[in-house]
């Protein structure tokens, strides 16, 4: 995209140089927000990585990118960017586990379907997956956030909608390697795309964690998904092959 991009990376105490290596969760902010949004709202970020020894990235996802690489605005490659050149970048620069195995990817509304799309569709590089609050279906939303600097807008190019959407993707898992967990809060507004997608898994026979809880669309609510997601991860990262 000819930029320079921002990106904040948290590192367990016990990270050294020269040590180890850590596994490694890619951590998405949603629409509106910047790559210090999640430690910002939720500074006990650190104190997780620590307790679960693993490298945490947040990216800055451009206020609206929605995470994929536009087919209206070429300036706004967001799927490349994080799934080619920032990932290449964490493992020639930091002590990275640089297999599936080692990397995680979640994100909160726009970023839950970042990390949805990203990883369904780059199953090399992520072994697990999360979403908390995501809006895994757009189609619902044609004005919302920006949606149609990105795709165009649905009367003139509905199949940019169709295929971009996280709930029309899930023909890739087809191998049910890609470990997932999402959840939604009773009371937001991406409630009813979450227990679609949730349905169709199910009916697809799709192995994963889904749970719906009180909840808005909130930092109240996400700084307490957060916290079950990284148990989540941890566990994937430190099971048995």
């Amino acid at each position: 995209m000819d930029k320079s991009i921002k990106n904040l990376v948290i590192k367990p105490k016990t990270y050294l140089p020269q040590g180890k290596a850590f596994p490694t969760l890619y951590l998405l902010h949603g629409a509106y927000g910047q790559y210090d949004s999640w430690l910002n709202k939720v500074p006990e970020l650190q104190t997780f990585a620590d307790t679960y020894e693993m490298l945490i990235v947040c990216p800055d996802g451009e206020k609206t990118s929605w995470y994929f690489d536009s087919p209206v605005d070429k300036k706004m490659k967001y799927e490349t960017y994080i799934s080619q050149e920032l990932v290449q970048w964490m493992d020639q620069h930091y002590n990275t586990i640089p297999k599936q195995q080692g990397r995680a990817i979640t994100g909160l509304s726009m970023g839950g379907h970042g990390a949805f799309y990203l990883a369904f569709r780059h199953q090399d590089i992520w072994g697990a997956a999360g979403s908390m609050s995501g809006g895994v279906d757009i189609r619902p939303f044609p004005k919302g956030w920006d949606l149609a600097k990105r795709l165009g807008t649905y009367a003139q190019h509905p199949d940019n909608w169709e295929t971009n959407t996280v709930i029309n993707l899930l023909y890739l898992l087809n191998d049910k390697s890609l470990k997932l967990i999402f959840d939604c809060g009773t009371d937001d507004f991406f409630y009813e795309v979450n227990k679609n997608l949730h349905k169709k898994m199910v009916e697809r026979n799709i192995p994963h964690d889904y749970i719906e809880r009180p909840g808005a669309h909130n930092w109240e609510y996400w700084r307490n998904a957060i916290k079950y997601q990284l148990l989540y991860f941890d566990n994937f990262f430190k099971r048995k092959e």
